[in-house]
């Protein structure tokens, strides 16, 4: 079971996205819901702090700033409770390794490490087992960055990154596997946008609309097993969003003929599917972990950078 342990802190890499939390070895959708006593039909609750918590059984409302209310928190002790069941740990000292998009990092990230470190304790049930977490630190990194922190060696010559989220599209230029600050943006083009756009016009042709969870099965299988008439709407707005995806990128100077593109995040399925473009020098990166891992090996290097003890 690979993870990373620093003179006895558990490194937990916590990627959270408007879409799905990830860990290194979990991934649940970004939604809580908050109860007085223990719901019923949910065998999967969190207790906390008194309440019980349901999570994973919707996405959350997109936010600019993750810090505007509690439910981020709430996430971020259920992601600690999933994996570090997982990990088979119910006691230990924590290094949280977090981020946020490349553009708001600067503004966001003080806020942001204040937030995950309100309590210094954190103390919570998860399926029967009593868990005890102290929080020793929260380092906090770029987004799309620490996705492909391991294997920049790949990035030989011009290189686009594209980390596209559910909120998000982070792009970074790379040159010879060094990031060009200077190269950086962040645009709400998640793949939320994909599912508005598709939701709108099969409305606007059928009088209808699918499940989100319909939706998702789409873009990420490439088909569904439902009428033609909605397939065709679906793929044609998933057409129309991988184009604009490539807009974007061809407005940050994207040139495929002298780069290579690689595009990660939960919108690299939607790419392979439905880009109609060339993609012989476009490669997927579908571990939808990949950004929690590159945190964890972030902050490791950052621990053993400055011999924390």
């Amino acid at each position: 079971m690979e993870h990373y342990n620093y003179r006895g802190k558990e490194i937990v890499g916590i990627d959270h996205g408007f879409g799905n939390i990830k860990c290194r070895h979990v991934v649940f959708r970004s939604a809580v819901r908050a109860y007085d006593t223990e719901p019923p039909m949910a065998a999967d609750a969190l207790f906390y702090d008194g309440k019980f918590y349901v999570v994973g059984e919707e996405h959350k409302v997109f936010v600019s700033d993750k810090s505007q209310d509690e439910d981020y928190y709430i996430l971020t002790v259920a992601a600690l409770a999933k994996e570090l069941e997982f990990r088979r740990i119910t006691d230990c000292e924590a290094v949280l390794a977090v981020g946020l998009p490349i553009q708001w990092i600067g503004a966001q990230k003080e806020a942001f490490r204040n937030y995950l470190m309100q309590n210094e304790m954190i103390e919570f049930r998860y399926h029967e087992q009593d868990y005890l977490v102290r929080i020793d630190d929260v380092q906090i990194f770029p987004q799309g960055f620490a996705g492909v922190v391991r294997r920049l060696g790949d990035f030989k010559g011009l290189n686009v990154l594209a980390d596209i989220g559910n909120g998000t599209m982070n792009t970074m230029l790379i040159k010879d596997g060094k990031p060009m600050a200077s190269r950086c943006y962040t645009d709400k083009l998640g793949v939320e946008q994909c599912i508005i756009r598709m939701s709108n016009e099969l409305l606007a042709v059928s009088g209808h609309s699918v499940p989100y969870d319909v939706y998702e099965d789409f873009l990420c299988r490439g088909g569904a097993n439902l009428p033609e008439k909605y397939t065709a709407v679906m793929q044609k707005a998933a057409e129309e969003y991988s184009d604009s995806i490539i807009a974007k990128l061809r407005e940050y100077e994207f040139n495929p003929e002298i780069m290579r593109l690689t595009v990660m995040g939960g919108g690299a399925c939607i790419l392979r599917h439905f880009w109609t473009g060339s993609s012989d020098r476009v490669r997927y990166i579908e571990d939808i972990c990949a950004t929690a891992k590159g945190y964890e090996l972030l902050a490791l290097n950052n621990l053993k950078r400055h011999g924390r003890t």
